[in-house]
């Protein structure tokens, strides 16, 4: 059964419509790659599925048993956001609040599911440090377990690997991989059409063209060919 259905989506902002009768669905497990060019309506998509902007027509549904507040969303961070001053701790737990409810404090299970994202993805050491004075690979870092303490079911990534160098960037496009293979869903939006290529089971390639299918149907199609060699969709 699907966890995400995105049912004839048209999407848009200020009236302009920039994306027309989208359909597709992703089932639990799927590593799905959102690629396309810029204005294309990638983010436009991602902030659909959250809820944050509406649909001119179409809906969203959620399936398989998830819950439209068991998503973990690493959002593109902007310079103000890098400069956050709060510790690496106080910024995982965070991502624990849609648990907690009405509640104004942090359960014991809370902060052991905070601790066992720091441990999974290398970050006890730097728990006690500044967000602020951290690399921006282990900013990403932080910001994943962050998602991780959100839900485990569903992950939402926004260009999460935009202004890392390579090698920073390998890691942490291995990390994504290793939390898919554990059964975490993926849903990423990326500019790197190689990575695409090569972590993701299913791509959506939106734009002039849109495409939906499993990675090796794309692989096969003259819109990735024309993408890989630096073309457009037109």
């Amino acid at each position: 059964m699907a966890q995400l259905i995105c049912d004839h989506l048209s999407l848009g902002y200020d009236g302009h419509e920039i994306l027309h009768d989208l359909s597709f669905s992703v089932e639990a497990g799927d590593y799905l790659c959102i690629v396309g060019e810029n204005g294309s309506g990638k983010s436009t998509l991602m902030k659909t599925i959250l809820g944050l902007t509406a649909p001119i027509e179409g809906k969203v549904l959620w399936g398989d048993g998830l819950a439209k507040n068991e998503i973990g969303y690493l959002p593109q961070q902007t310079v103000v956001q890098r400069d956050f001053p709060a510790s690496v701790w106080e910024i995982v737990l965070s991502g624990c609040q849609a648990r907690c409810g009405l509640r104004p404090f942090y359960s014991k299970a809370e902060k052991a599911l905070a601790e066992e994202n720091l441990h999974k993805l290398g970050l006890e050491p730097l728990k006690n440090r500044c967000y602020r004075e951290l690399s921006g690979g282990q900013q990403q870092r932080v910001l994943l377990a962050r998602a991780l303490c959100a839900t485990q079911k569903l992950l939402l990534l926004d260009e999460p690997v935009s202004g890392l160098d390579p090698v920073v960037t390998s890691e942490l496009y291995q990390l994504i991989e290793s939390l898919n293979r554990e059964g975490t869903t993926i849903l990423m939006i990326s500019h790197d059409i190689d990575a695409a290529a090569h972590f993701a089971s299913h791509v959506l390639h939106i734009g002039k063209t849109v495409f939906w299918g499993t990675k090796t149907q794309y692989m096969q199609s003259p819109l990735y060919r024309r993408f890989a060699e630096g073309g457009t969709d037109a």
